[in-house]
């Protein structure tokens, strides 16, 4: 399964995301932020790359159908709700990343 993780200036949270999830087993993930002066924004070949596209807040889903509207009718767009209160890599981060999107990842994909 292919992710996409998108947060603000992907400096934080979709660098930590795409870090810990392409440890698991069958996933394979990529980052991109909504800002386009950040160093990886989100393009159209993200998205049509990307199974799911999971967002760290709501602002962030609106950006993405405010700029890619019609290629997003069938794409599948999570939203976790993380807030951009911590550091890259944070313990907390990766614990609510954790909790958060492992619900929505295919079951057997978390590491033993």
């Amino acid at each position: 399964m292919r992710i996409l993780f998108v947060c603000g200036r992907a400096r934080a949270r979709s660098p930590t995301a795409e870090q810990v999830f392409s440890r698991w087993p069958g996933l394979e993930t990529a980052s991109a932020s909504v800002s386009d002066d950040a160093d990886e924004p989100v393009e159209a070949d993200h998205l049509a790359w990307a199974e799911i596209s999971v967002v760290m807040e709501r602002a962030h889903r609106r950006k993405l159908m405010c700029g890619f509207g019609p290629a997003l009718r069938h794409a599948r767009i999570v939203c976790l709700d993380v807030r951009d209160d911590y550091a890259f890599m944070e313990p907390a981060l990766l614990r609510l990343l954790e909790a958060r999107a492992g619900r929505f990842l295919p079951p057997g994909s978390k590491p033993g």
